[in-house]
């Protein structure tokens, strides 16, 4: 089976590559690029990007456990929509991912899924930083990475020692960075509209303190650590002195710290409500910054869905918004049209780094690699619909927004698995 695309502008961050070219696909893999005449499939993308799938290092699939905000198959579905190919799916499920079995579950679901399943895996029993999961185990059973992300691991001495065991594994540690004692309970960014609307607020420190700890304990040992959703702008520069200094530390921010700010609850709406907050403007302009400067190292939605009635009391609601349909137009609508990054930088954010901070084969249009590709008009508008979203939630912070960078295609492994023509 071939399939051919044509005239697309193809651009590639990990050959530094950005031609107009056609792209010659054979039995699922990357087979050339040049001038190609037919195939037995061809796609016409003259005015298209073509670029590696996104991968998305940061989702909460729901599944086991809480399949009625989302499930494997609902979410690989928003995942190809938005051009995601390959996601890493988080351990807070039901059970939690901390034993073979459950890992084993997840991929063997999302054998037929329309993106690739990579899992993360708990570093402690149940999230609850009581008993250290077996890492051995886990990654045998086919985990990449290594989080208790939803809660920091709390016993410093359990994240030691899988900060120290996880290089020799092959895993990657993604950490949720925050004290606990210190957020107490808020529900949204500490400051003028936490004050403004009467509800409890969560100082920046509370993460700034969870960002320090993590990076202190990296330039100690000499291992490397992954910092999850970077919101503030103390973080930013946390990770940019320990960065200078050498030691192996990377991170990653999400969409809607890069383009929206506290003045968003001021709706009282809970769909602008995730944990870490939302910032001020002055944290968003750092959060831009650190992209700009390499101190981010890549772009993930921490995409979370809840059903509508679970969201629907502001004070109450739980944490989290979806985000994995949106973060491509919100890349190009933020960052790319407003001269922050280019293209290529975005597409190395959302693709190629974090495939290389996993160690999984995604991210290149190398020949040979597996083709999975994203196809998008990068100057093309919508207006983001929840209704026509492809999840099963539809807590979206970009509902009503027009937002740039819309995917006409995804291919998995040869296959289209979205396309946005009816």
């Amino acid at each position: 089976m071939t399939l051919l695309i044509k005239n697309a502008r193809v651009i590639d961050p990990s050959r530094d590559y950005d031609k107009i070219s056609d792209i010659m696909i054979e039995d699922g893999k990357i087979a050339d690029f040049g001038s190609f005449d037919t195939a037995d499939r061809v796609i016409d993308a003259q005015g298209l990007i073509a670029a590696p799938g996104l991968v998305d290092m940061h989702v909460h699939l729901r599944d086991p456990g809480q399949t009625h905000k989302e499930d494997i198959l609902s979410g690989c579905r928003a995942a190809a929509a938005g051009g995601v190919t390959s996601l890493l799916a988080m351990p807070n499920t039901n059970p939690t991912v901390d034993n073979a079995d459950t890992v084993k579950y997840i991929l063997d679901k999302a054998k037929n899924a329309d993106a690739k399943v990579y899992v993360a895996a708990s570093i402690t029993k149940g999230l609850q930083s009581r008993e250290a999961t077996d890492l051995s185990e886990l990654s045998s059973a086919g985990a990449v990475a290594l989080s208790d992300d939803g809660r920091p691991v709390e016993n410093t001495q359990m994240l030691i020692n899988a900060m120290r065991s996880a290089p020799e594994l092959g895993l990657t540690i993604t950490a949720h960075c925050e004290s606990l004692p210190i957020a107490h309970g808020g529900i949204m960014n500490e400051g003028e509209v936490s004050r403004e609307l009467g509800v409890k607020g969560i100082p920046d420190s509370a993460e700034d303190c969870g960002t320090m700890r993590e990076v202190s304990f990296a330039d100690a040992l000499g291992v490397p650590i992954h910092i999850c959703h970077v919101s503030t702008k103390n973080s930013v520069r946390l990770i940019r002195d320990a960065k200078k200094r050498g030691v192996k530390v990377t991170a990653e921010t999400a969409p809607h710290y890069f383009s929206l700010t506290e003045k968003e609850l001021l709706r009282r709406d809970a769909d602008y409500r995730m944990n870490p907050p939302l910032r001020r403007d002055e944290d968003r302009l750092a959060i831009i910054e650190g992209l700009k400067d390499g101190t981010l190292d890549a772009i993930a939605t921490d995409h979370a869905p809840h059903a509508p009635e679970e969201k629907a009391d502001f004070e109450k609601a739980p944490n989290g918004s979806i985000g994995m349909e949106t973060s491509l137009g919100a890349g190009v609508t933020y960052l790319v049209k407003t001269g922050e990054l280019t293209i290529g930088e975005l597409i190395n954010k959302m693709s190629t780094a974090p495939a290389k901070l996993l160690g999984i084969k995604a991210g290149t249009l190398e020949a040979g690699s597996p083709a999975d590709i994203v196809l998008f008009d990068m100057n093309e508008s919508y207006t983001v619909d929840p209704e026509k979203l492809h999840g099963k939630s539809k807590n979206t912070p970009f509902k009503g927004r027009t937002l740039y960078g819309r995917v006409k295609y995804t291919i998995l492994d040869g296959a289209v698995v979205y396309s946005d023509k009816p």
